[in-house]
Formats: structure tokens, sequence, C-alpha cells
């Protein structure tokens, strides 16, 4: 069992992490051909083309123009946000590690594809990044990455790949291409009588999904129907053979 997540735009290099294991990204040199092409971008080209503000096109300018001096972390100690606020890294064993080492993915606009303890450097880059308009190789990142994705996916061992990515990036995948069983995990609220997903609270729900799956050693995509963290509930109404619906 593979569970998919997204990465985060807020980065964390300072909290100090007892953590020595590492290990470097599947798709490294892709990622070096990325940031090549990233630095010919100045501060304003990123601020227009990221839709960001001055102030974070010039850190991502920094980034990009000093990448290989920069930092590493592993990425998901370097993650910080809405999902990764709900993994509670703090306290993760050394076998929770090694079974998020295992079980983990985070799909990344600029590395690819991530374990856990993979290494990386701050940088912003979002999957949906459109270069159709400036100067680039490739009109997007779907592109670059689709095929060496879901060729890494199709060839792991798992027989069955957790959603708990955003659409937009498990948008990258495309089932077709890949033979294990997709489950897509929804969580879902009443909010006048009527089932919604909110947006910020959905993201929080997939990183205690995460964490439950690490902290218990979960091997069986069916044993996350046990999951009842902050009330949250498997409702099997709303839910059918590929979309589970957890709802409060």
């Amino acid at each position: 069992m593979i569970i998919l997540l997204s990465p985060a735009k807020s980065l964390d290099y300072d909290t100090t992490f007892n953590v020595k294991n590492h290990s470097q990204p599947e798709f490294i040199k892709e990622a070096e051909i990325l940031v090549k092409e990233l630095k010919k971008f100045d501060s304003k080209s990123l601020e227009k083309l990221m839709d960001i503000s001055q102030n974070l096109a010039q850190l991502n300018f920094l980034r990009f123009k000093d990448f290989a001096q920069n930092p590493q972390r592993q990425a998901l100690l370097a993650y910080d946000g809405d999902v990764y606020s709900k993994i509670d890294k703090h306290k993760f064993t050394e076998k929770n590690f090694k079974y998020a080492q295992e079980h983990l993915r985070i799909i990344s606009g600029l590395y690819g594809i991530l374990r856990p303890l993979d290494l990386i450097r701050p940088y912003r880059l979002e999957m949906a990044t459109d270069f159709s308009k400036v100067n680039f190789f490739k009109k997007n990142l779907y592109e670059f990455w689709g095929e060496k994705i879901n060729e890494y996916l199709a060839n792991t061992k798992s027989k069955e790949l957790i959603n708990l990515a955003s659409q937009e990036y498990f948008a990258v995948l495309n089932p077709k291409k890949i033979p294990q069983k997709i489950y897509n995990i929804i969580f879902k609220e009443k909010k006048n009588g009527v089932l919604k997903i909110v947006a910020i609270n959905a993201k929080k729900a997939r990183g205690l999904m995460a964490n439950y799956a690490v902290i218990n050693n979960i091997d069986n995509p069916h044993d996350l129907k046990k999951f009842k963290e902050e009330d949250y509930q498997f409702n099997q109404q709303f839910s059918d053979q590929n979309n589970w619906v957890f709802s409060r």
C-alpha cells in the first residue's frame, strides 16, 4: 500500500529533529534540470509566473540562484503547513519512520516524487505552474513529470494506492498506466444539513489519516475505514468501491 500526499508551500528548516537517517530523491537529476532552467528567471519574472508576492519572488529567486549551497532536510521534516501540521513527526519512532519511508510518497513539482527521508532543499514550485507563455523548455510540469511518475508508481510492489493528495498533484497520474487499485479519500462535513468539502479542514484530515496509517502500521487499505480522528467516520452511504468518504 502506497499513500500519496501533496507537498507544502510552507517549509521548516529551523525546528530541531533528532533524525539522522536520510536518502536521495529518485529524480535528483531531473530536479537539477528544472533548477538550471529556473535560474534563468529574475525575481520579477518569478513573481508573475508563480503569482506570488514580491518578497516571495525574491526569496525564490535567491533559492534557485544558490540552490546547491542551500541547506538540506528530509522531506517529511521540511514540509510544513496544514497537512503536515497533523503528522506527529516529532513523536515518530524509528519504526514509524521506517513505515513512512516504505509507504508514504510525496508528489513534488520540483522533485517529482519523494520518500519521507529524501533530502530536499528549500524551493517553491507548484505542479500547476503554467510555462506556456514564457521561455521554458516544457509548457507545464505535468508534461515533464507525467511519464516518469506514472512509471515509478507502476513499478512499485504495492497493489494499492491511497490518494491523499490534492487534485493539482494527483492530476499528474494517469490511472490507465498504473496497475494498482486506487482509493480516493474524500473528507466532508455537514453544513446546514448538507455534506460539503471544507478545503482547509480536508487538508488537515489528509495529514491526520497519513499519521494514523503510520502510527498503526497499516498495510491493508480497508483498515483505514476504522479511522475516527477528530470526529471523522467512514461514511458507507456516500462511498463506493474507489471513492471513500469520511464525514463528520
